[in-house]
């Protein structure tokens, strides 16, 4: 007998902590079936008992009990903790199919179209929606999204970045760095008809359509040190309405520490009068983020907080109104501010942008 099973069969010879991980299993009662009989065939097998008797007495097939003697040769005792990767179903799309749809999706367009959708793509390639969908989700492909970009053309624009992002990363000893810039044409608007309110099942619903009550303009500087703002609204976006504003940030600072202000390229911000209002003050310091380049100055982020939270949806039947609301949220944020940290250095910037370039050089 044990010259017909070394014939038929592999010896398994068990290291002393093997076997006594396996006879562990086959007394467990919180493991599960599979695993306790495989932990049985395998001993039994040491064992030097046959496949024939082993398949009988564990009441499996002799094709199961050869599986597992070879899996457990091949990996051990690991092999036995969870079972063996199947092929699985025969994929029904080729991987041709699937090369056409990707090729189709990236370099062409349909007829009378900017882009695909899964019912022109199904349509155009034989195959059903959910189909082209799935090839989509796997490849990362989404034709119906487009984001909007602008590289700057700034010839300063790697002076201007570093000295910016500089101040952000490593701001100047005895010294308040300020993000400012100004949000024109807020509009008060009020909706033709009241709106419906949240309620179980259904969101707060307003009309579409609007009434516009006036505008307003709110000047902001947003401290890099606790997060706080500085705003004023003022009917105007002049330069007579930025010295008016610079005035507000200087009786509102200690007098004993330098400003360093950060601002777009707004013909406001360089007009002969500004200038010459500087020069009379030397503690302010202005910092020019490069051409097309707002995402740079982090007061557009709160600028957005502000969008979301109070205006977008708000309801103003005058300009005095939407003031009030402005007002409102800045006093409740200076109770509560919350300080945006600038992360990026100016080498990791710069690679983006350049590898931006490059992919827009070789389209063209």
């Amino acid at each position: 007998m044990l010259s017909n099973m070394s014939r038929t069969a592999a010896p398994i010879v068990l290291a002393p902590e093997e076997r006594a991980t396996l006879e562990g299993w086959t007394r467990g009662r919180r493991l599960s079936y599979r695993k306790v009989v495989r932990a049985k065939i395998i001993t039994m097998a040491a064992d030097r008992v046959p496949n024939q008797d082993i398949a009988t007495a564990l009441k499996v097939s002799r094709p199961t009990v050869q599986l597992w003697r070879e899996r457990f040769l091949a990996l051990r005792v690991a092999g036995l903790a969870q079972d063996a990767p199947r092929p699985g179903r025969k994929p029904r799309v080729s991987v041709q199919k699937i090369r056409a749809v990707v090729e189709a999706t990236l370099h062409t367009t349909p007829a009378a179209a900017t882009h695909w959708s899964t019912r022109t793509m199904a349509r155009a390639q034989g195959l059903s929606q959910a189909t082209v969908q799935r090839i989509w989700q796997q490849h990362h492909l989404k034709p119906h999204l487009v984001k909007t970009f602008k590289l700057s053309r700034d010839p300063q624009v790697v002076e201007k970045l570093t000295d910016v992002v500089g101040l952000y990363l490593n701001p100047p000893d005895k010294s308040l760095v300020l993000c400012v810039d100004a949000k024109s044409q807020l509009q008060a608007l009020d909706r033709t008809q009241p709106g419906l309110p949240l309620k179980r099942g259904r969101c707060g619903t307003h009309t579409h359509d609007y009434k516009r009550n006036g505008t307003t303009t709110l000047f902001a500087a947003l401290s890099m040190l606790d997060g706080k703002v500085i705003g004023d609204c003022m009917p105007r976006h002049r330069h007579q309405e930025f010295i008016r504003f610079l005035k507000r940030i200087d009786a509102d600072i200690p007098t004993g520490l330098d400003l360093h202000l950060i601002v777009d390229n707004y013909g406001t911000h360089k007009h002969p009068g500004v200038t010459t209002w500087l020069r009379r003050h030397p503690r302010f310091h202005l910092h020019f983020i490069p051409t097309s380049s707002s995402w740079l100055n982090l007061v557009e982020r709160w600028f957005r907080e502000l969008t979301d939270k109070r205006i977008r949806r708000g309801v103003f039947q005058n300009v005095p109104a939407l003031i009030a609301a402005i007002h409102d949220y800045l006093s409740n944020h200076n109770q509560h501010p919350q300080v945006f940290v600038w992360s990026a250095p100016v080498e990791r910037i710069l690679a983006k942008i350049a590898k931006c370039k490059e992919a827009l050089e070789s389209l063209h």
